[in-house]
């Protein structure tokens, strides 16, 4: 009853952000526009900053608890086995959809080069740099364990508590205390999930009422067709998920997208994957999942398993190629798809990273980086669809590995 009434209360917000948000920018003057975007924003801001705030402490905790409670370091490995083979293999489903859609419909010819948005590529140029392969490298291994969770770079604190949690594994009941106060720590940070969700309604309220009031609704006669081909990719992608979903769980599928329902949309309106980590943790455990093998694959989902986002990234590539009218053989859009697999890892926590990886491909393949200013007006419409994609994505590797496992208990209606 209580998700059912967040439920109710986040597509209310929704409905008045965007309302308010039209009326707004047919109404008001540009700096009236302009400074109403910026205060409404907070509301979000607010809402996402304290959900970060928990993040790295859930991660790790709950990271270090499932490995320790999978009791032996062959079954870490087998279930880590069993996560990355569908991680990678839904990556790769979703790079080459997105190729296979583009070289089809060719969304690109359709691109207006005279809506570039070249003032919101001037905050991405400056970080290309973040995803050279050094920096790739870098990213992956922890400098600082505290360093890694103020940051909250998901990645690095992935790597550390499996270090952590396998160290405590093979040290037996003398780790057993620590353990414990671990997973006390952990339950008490989901129970403040509750309390941070009161919260959603109008932090969904305040982004949607932002964006529509600066771009209006107006933004999607220039990047009708674009839009419409991503959907149908998104479209494609769910059908594709949701079907190998059916495959192995059976009827209990549609029982798990009842229990995501709320994550989903939270991260729909948000366009946050972070946003609904903590949320997305407690209902995939309600809905039948084993606490130990949620804590232990949802945090490498989302450094590895980013469906929407890498779909996306090849669908806008190559779209901007076919706007400047450069032609790329079979060889280099596949040589490109696996450029994107490797260096697209471990974003979720970085703000359009999806933009930024984008633009740094770009540049590797002699396509005009500023081809990115072409879609940077409609990027955030696109930015809902594939994080609520990848949330999808990352709910339904959990339980299928969960279901593989044995260990996908009696769902809790």
């Amino acid at each position: 009853m209580k998700s059912n009434k967040l439920t109710r209360s986040i597509l209310i917000a929704m409905a008045l952000g965007i309302i308010i948000g039209f009326a707004i920018h047919e109404t008001a003057n540009h700096d009236t526009i302009v400074a109403f975007a910026k205060n409404i924003k907070l509301l979000g801001t607010i809402f996402i900053r304290l959900v970060k705030s928990i993040i790295a402490p859930l991660v790790f905790t709950t990271l270090v608890v499932g490995i320790a409670k999978l009791d032996d370091l062959k079954t870490v490995g087998r279930v880590g086995g069993k996560a990355m083979l569908w991680f990678f293999s839904a990556s790769l489903v979703s790079l080459l959809l997105g190729m296979l859609l583009v070289n089809l419909l060719h969304p690109g010819s359709y691109i207006d080069l005279s809506q570039a948005d070249n003032a919101g590529l001037k905050d991405l140029m400056g970080k290309t740099a973040e995803f050279s392969f050094q920096k790739f490298i870098e990213h992956i291994v922890p400098s600082s364990a505290f360093g890694s969770m103020a940051d909250n770079e998901i990645l690095q604190i992935v790597v550390f508590s499996i270090l952590f949690g396998v160290a405590a594994a093979s040290m037996g009941d003398y780790a057993k205390p620590v353990i414990k106060a671990l997973d006390g720590f952990a339950h008490i940070i989901l129970k403040m999930v509750n309390y941070i969700m009161n919260v959603a309604p109008f932090a969904v309220f305040g982004t949607l009422a932002a964006v529509v009031a600066e771009k209006g609704v107006g933004i999607f006669k220039f990047y009708f067709i674009y839009f419409s081909y991503f959907l149908l990719g998104i479209v494609c992608l769910w059908i594709l998920l949701l079907a190998v979903g059916y495959l192995i769980l059976g009827k209990k599928l549609p029982l798990l997208l009842k229990h995501i329902s709320n994550p989903l949309l939270i991260a729909f309106s948000t366009t946050s994957s972070e946003a609904v980590f903590p949320k997305l943790t407690a209902e995939l455990e309600r809905f039948g999942c084993k606490s130990n093998i949620v804590s232990f694959i949802l945090p490498l989902g989302y450094s590895f398993n980013l469906d929407g986002s890498m779909m996306y990234m090849t669908f806008a590539s190559l779209a901007i190629a076919q706007a400047y009218g450069i032609h790329l053989d079979i060889g280099t859009q596949l040589t490109m798809l696996l450029v994107l697999m490797l260096t697209s890892k471990g974003i979720a926590g970085v703000p359009r990273a999806s933009l930024i990886i984008v633009l740094a491909t770009c540049s590797m393949f002699h396509i005009p980086p500023e081809g990115v200013a072409l879609i940077l007006p409609i990027d955030h419409f696109c930015d809902m669809m594939r994080t609520a994609t990848n949330v999808l994505g990352n709910a339904l590797a959990t339980s299928v590995v969960s279901k593989w496992e044995g260990a996908l208990e009696h769902p809790n209606a």
